[in-house]
């Protein structure tokens, strides 16, 4: 999009009758752009004087092109400056420039890395000669006329204000030459620079050109991507990832066609979803769409990035892999295919205070035609994770578009396949499984008996192949941030201290040497893969007496994962001990599940160490979901003369609810009064059961013990909800009980101002065979709404 338009002679003049800001402004206006805050206007008005004075000169043409804030189609970025012209040898030349306003630069040890004064702050931001030279490459990449016109693209920085040399340091040679950096002192050398490339009048209207050229990936791109993957061991597809993977492309090709199409692909760690993704991307870079790879993490995007150019430096293709909040302002349709991989990890909203768009789903839903999200809703480890297959249908309903849905079985990542993450489960209660314990299975699980042998045992398996790492739940301040020479993990009985790995490597530290001997956490190793892992598991999860706590106040004031619990507990504290617990267990699962051979375990807390160690010598036993008379019931039974209803205890019925259909066969026959975990307080209406059945198994694990509270009245929609029907029977169970997730139409009605229309009673399971229960006319009012779910306890 064009915005600010003239040669080079009219520029002048609005720069020395003090016009150049309105101008720009009013084109953005005029534009649908909106305003700009006077500290913008003042950088047009600082900025552009400086361009004034390097351009007026004889040696740079009156006729030559000048475009300022132009916006890069599908992206939202504004290219600075743009002189365009011709070169020496006649040949149509675009020389973009990057403006800042910069006093001072520090060097950083991050490449395309600086640090400056931004904001009100000391921040790091990319190398400005990086940023000009990616415009530049964007515009290589996807605008069809630069390639047909062959319009030479050039690129430089200038930093009118800057006195320091910090930003031309040698540690950037790659980005300064591709794009040099002119500091304060350096204008003669910048008018020489531009001369060398502008040195003709514009005859060929280039930046019109440019504007109207065709948005697709060049050939050159397609081919170097091809290049890159082909051979790419990392990225090797096998059974049900080929299968999902043309499926994706089966349903980017109906995107294209008409209707908006939503493909949500589930698997759990280690099914390849990462790799389906990049497969996709490439893909469809080749047949000519505009395809994105999104994360909100940046640890996967930068990782898969070099694994991809096979070097950590950054390069073009950079341009593919984006954040999750890119899309806030993107216009609707802009992008044909966007991939989501750790959907899961979604925010509600974007920026660096949570003060940008509505709803990331809703945002990339709307940006593309086709929307795949690659998703693991046992990998929501913060607060404010949104990522879920009932937020994106949401969306998607809301967006009129066609869902289509996936699944990833085959378990790759671990050698023991899903039996080591079942086990994991289990030892973390998060879900009762068949595994309770590692027989028969090709994993290697160790517990530790100190920090210093889990240390010593990571940095030698890590001598042969570089992919051995220690991570840890993110328990301890991160106090060599600011001071470098500081350690920030100690534990001084064992002699052990170390820091965390967050700064220097940043998204890249997984991959990097000499970062065996840092510790990293869930924010840069979740998405990626290890071949042993070594976790330290800090006091934000115990054990005692055989049943695993999570501690929110175990995590370190420095992590915003539980920003939000001590809010949020003020309003329902069973919800939010709930969601607090299931974050912390994620957070080791996700860790414990990083590597493909093995897994290694020490805790800071003794009797938790000894937990983990009694769980690898257990012997096989049966699976725990038994029926209730022949299973151990994992509360407190309260005996009667203690019991005080709803202060120390809350009811145990003694029926399971069936997380499948309605059958008869099941009804409540009495019931004990039970002690709740000590982050509970009993309230009136509360009461527990188990719930029995796969269809839910997303949610609630078959096997699982449940807190309900009675309904109270208000909407129960999108609840899960305890309903009985009598007249419903399946004919394989047929019971009287399910929990669903409740879902109902209402229409206005003249005696009793609405009615129900339709309830729908929706299952969430990890197996697509389940299918809704569908309630209509008189059978609605027989449905019971016996209880809303609070929380999983077991």
């Amino acid at each position: 999009m064009l915005i600010y338009t003239a040669n080079k002679d009219q520029f002048v003049r609005d720069v020395l009758h003090n016009e150049i800001d309105d101008r720009i402004l009013g084109k953005m206006q005029a534009c649908g752009l909106g305003g700009v805050s006077p500290a913008e206007l003042a950088s047009w008005r600082n900025s552009m004087q400086f361009m004034k004075n390097i351009l007026d000169v004889r040696d740079v043409p009156d006729d030559a092109g000048v475009a300022i804030e132009y916006v890069i189609p599908q992206t939202g970025k504004r290219i600075d400056f743009i002189l365009t012209g011709q070169n020496i040898e006649g040949q149509d030349t675009a020389l973009i420039v990057e403006l800042k306003q910069w006093e001072t630069v520090e060097e950083t040890h991050k490449d395309g890395i600086v640090r400056t004064f931004l904001g009100g702050s000391r921040r790091e931001v990319p190398h400005p000669s990086y940023q000009a030279w990616s415009y530049a490459a964007l515009l290589n990449d996807f605008n069809e006329a630069v390639e047909v016109h062959r319009i030479n693209l050039k690129a430089c920085a200038y930093l009118h204000n800057c006195v320091s040399d910090a930003v031309n340091s040698h540690f950037y040679r790659d980005h300064l030459e591709r794009a040099p950096a002119f500091v304060k002192k350096d204008t003669e050398r910048l008018r020489s620079f531009i001369c060398q490339h502008v040195r003709r009048g514009d005859h060929n209207r280039i930046i019109y050109t440019i504007e109207n050229g065709r948005i697709r990936p060049s050939k050159s791109l397609a081919d170097h991507l091809a290049s890159l993957l082909k051979g790419n061991r990392e990225f090797l597809m096998i059974d049900d990832q080929k299968l999902v993977y043309e499926s994706a492309l089966e349903v980017a090709a109906l995107g294209q066609t008409g209707r908006k199409q939503v493909l949500i692909v589930e698997g759990g760690p280690g099914t390849g979803k990462s790799v389906v993704a990049i497969n996709l991307l490439v893909e469809l870079i080749q047949r000519g769409l505009i395809a994105h790879y999104v994360t909100r993490n940046a640890a996967p995007r930068a990782v898969y990035e070099t694994k991809l150019t096979g070097h950590f430096r950054r390069s073009h293709i950079g341009n593919l892999f984006k954040g999750s909040g890119a899309y806030h302002d993107a216009p609707a349709n802009s992008l044909d295919v966007l991939i989501v991989d750790e959907a899961h990890r979604l925010n509600e909203r974007s920026g660096m205070f949570q003060n940008l768009g509505i709803n990331q789903v809703m945002e990339i839903i709307r940006a593309s035609r086709t929307s795949i999200f690659f998703l693991d809703e046992d990998q929501r480890v913060t607060w404010k994770d949104i990522g879920s297959r009932q937020e994106i249908e949401h969306w998607a309903r809301s967006e009129d578009t066609t869902v289509h849905r996936a699944v990833l079985r085959s378990q790759f990542r671990c050698n023991g396949s899903d039996g080591y993450l079942a086990w994991l489960d289990q030892a973390l209660q998060i879900r009762d499984t068949a595994n309770p314990d590692l027989d028969d299975l090709d994993y290697a699980v160790e517990v530790a008996d100190s920090p210093t042998e889990l240390h010593n045992r990571i940095r030698s398996l890590n001598e042969s192949t570089n992919r051995a790492r220690l991570v840890a739940g993110y328990c301890w301040d991160w106090i060599s941030k600011k001071d470098p020479k500081k350690l920030d993990i100690e534990f001084p009985e064992h002699g052990f201290a170390m820091r965390w790995n967050l700064d220097k490597d940043g998204p890249l530290w997984i991959m990097q040497p000499e970062s065996v001997n840092e510790i990293g956490c869930i924010h840069t190793c979740q998405g990626l893969e290890l071949d042993h892992v070594g976790v330290i598991i800090g006091p934000d999860l115990i054990a005692r007496n055989g049943r695993l706590i999570a501690q929110p106040e175990g995590r370190s004031r420095m992590d915003s994962s539980i920003k939000g619990y001590k809010t949020d507990r003020k309003k329902n504290a069973v919800e939010a001990d709930a969601k607090a617990a299931a974050i912390i267990k994620n957070t080791y699962r996700t860790l414990m599940s990083r590597g493909t051979k093995g897994c290694l375990i020490w805790s800071c807390d003794a009797e938790t160490n000894e937990y983990f160690k009694a769980l690898l010598k257990r012997p096989h036993q049966p699976p725990i979901n038994l029926p209730q008379e022949a299973a151990d019931i994992p509360f407190r039974i309260i005996p009667e003369d203690e019991v005080q209803p709803f202060v120390n205890a809350v009811p145990l019925f003694d029926f399971h609810a069936a997380a499948g259909n309605f059958s008869e066969h099941q009804s409540v026959s009495g019931y004990q009064w039970v002690e709740l975990p000590s982050y509970i307080s009993p309230s009136p209406g509360m009461f527990v059961l188990q719930v029995i059945g796969e269809s839910m198994n997303r949610r609630v694990p078959n096997g699982s013990w449940c807190l309900f509270e009675a309904p109270h009245g208000g909407t129960r929609q999108g609840k899960v909800v305890l309903v009985q029907h009598h007249d419903i029977q399946d004919p394989d169970t047929g019971a009287t009980f399910t929990i669903k997730r409740y879902d109902s139409s209402k229409r206005s009605d003249p005696d009793t101002e609405w009615q129900h229309d339709q309830i729908i009673l929706h299952p969430d399971s990890y197996d697509a065979g389940y299918q809704p229960i569908v309630l209509e006319d008189d059978s609605i009012n027989e449905l019971r709404v016996v209880g809303v779910l609070k929380a999983v306890l077991q």
